[in-house]
């Protein structure tokens, strides 16, 4: 392509970008709406996210948890458009900071990456260049989106591995040179790279032993206070939502079966689906026994159940359960739940 031809592509690019990122009445800085996301396979397919709809606030932090599966993650990625070949946005909005990304396209979306959205990626080993210095891969980033040289980048990565708790004579070494905690300390550290407003945790503390989860979880609480982060956890693990988060969305077969604050989640749980999620991890403060698994399969997304999806699984179905498809509705304010149960007060 001539330079030209691609000065008049870039512009058109923009030009669709312009269109796509008009001001939208929003709530919150992030206010996903209705968000549906499909993959396609030889099957058919797969209904993975199903009008999902969340707020994230300015300096709040929000969970998504369930089973894997349960498309958590792919809500998220949605969020970025990070999405494989075979996925695709089918419907809804993303609408952050007023700018609907669901719309954007990709030239428009690689604006927002890293510099207004960023992401720390589940298994820092295999998210990381392994024959790359890592400090060098946080710089890039700093290059592309703030315009400093190598050498301006290098004195900000410097500062970030301060920030995360790494010594500055570790930039030069390759991933395989750090250990686990540091590996993940320096994931968060690309993602404060560009100061961004919000930071997407995919599993930020998979494959971490106990001590060093810890770790990470408390410098991250401690981030976002810092620097008035917003950011999102997406965790099949309840007890880290917990302790980290101030709202939760509990996903099912790839729908939001509850959702509120997590005082309200924990202490009031509603939904069978979360109830079981809260009796498989184990209580310090109850007597030690095994815990309890939560018997059956998630139902094939190919072809969803025209009921409740968790019905197969739940001890406390009733007829209708398996006939009739539950709306979110609201028990308490700001707590919602997608039950026929519920709406029976049951």
């Amino acid at each position: 392509m001539s330079p030209k031809a691609k000065t008049k592509a870039s512009e058109k690019k923009a030009k669709t970008d312009k269109k796509a990122v008009e001001r939208i009445e929003h709530a919150g800085l992030l206010d996903v709406r209705e968000l549906t996301t499909h993959f396609k396979l030889g099957a058919g397919d797969v209904k993975a996210v199903t009008k999902v709809s969340f707020v994230v606030e300015p300096g709040e932090s929000l969970g998504l948890a369930g089973e894997s599966g349960c498309g958590k993650t792919t809500a998220a990625l949605s969020i970025l458009k990070l999405l494989p070949e075979n996925g695709r946005i089918v419907s809804g909005d993303v609408l952050f900071d007023g700018r609907n990304l669901a719309k954007r396209t990709e030239y428009g979306m690689s604006k927002i990456r890293w510099k207004e959205i960023s992401i720390i990626f589940q298994g820092a080993m295999n998210a990381l260049n392994p024959v790359q210095e890592t400090g060098k891969q946080i710089a890039e980033p700093i290059q592309l989106h703030e315009g400093l040289s190598e050498k301006q980048a290098m004195v900000r990565v410097r500062e970030l591995y301060d920030l995360v708790g790494v010594s500055q004579k570790r930039v030069m070494d390759v991933p395989h040179q750090l250990s686990g905690g540091m590996r993940q300390r320096a994931m968060i550290a690309m993602a404060l790279a560009c100061n961004p407003k919000l930071v997407i945790g995919d599993e930020p503390t998979t494959a971490l032993d106990v001590m060093v989860q810890a770790q990470i979880l408390d410098l991250i609480a401690r981030l976002r206070k810092e620097l008035h982060l917003s950011f999102i956890l997406i965790s099949h693990d309840l007890s880290v939502m917990a302790e980290t988060c101030d709202k939760g969305v509990i996903m099912y077969a790839g729908e939001v079966v509850e959702s509120g604050t997590t005082t309200n989640i924990f202490n009031n749980a509603t939904h069978p689906y979360t109830r079981l999620l809260i009796k498989a991890f184990p209580n310090i403060h109850e007597k030690r026994e095994m815990v309890s698994s939560i018997k059956g399969d998630p139902p094939n997304l190919i072809n969803p159940p025209a009921g409740c999806g968790f019905c197969p699984r739940c001890d406390v179905r009733i007829a209708s359960c398996a006939t009739e498809h539950p709306e979110l509705i609201e028990v308490e304010p700001g707590h919602f739940v997608r039950c026929v149960l519920a709406r029976q007060g049951v």
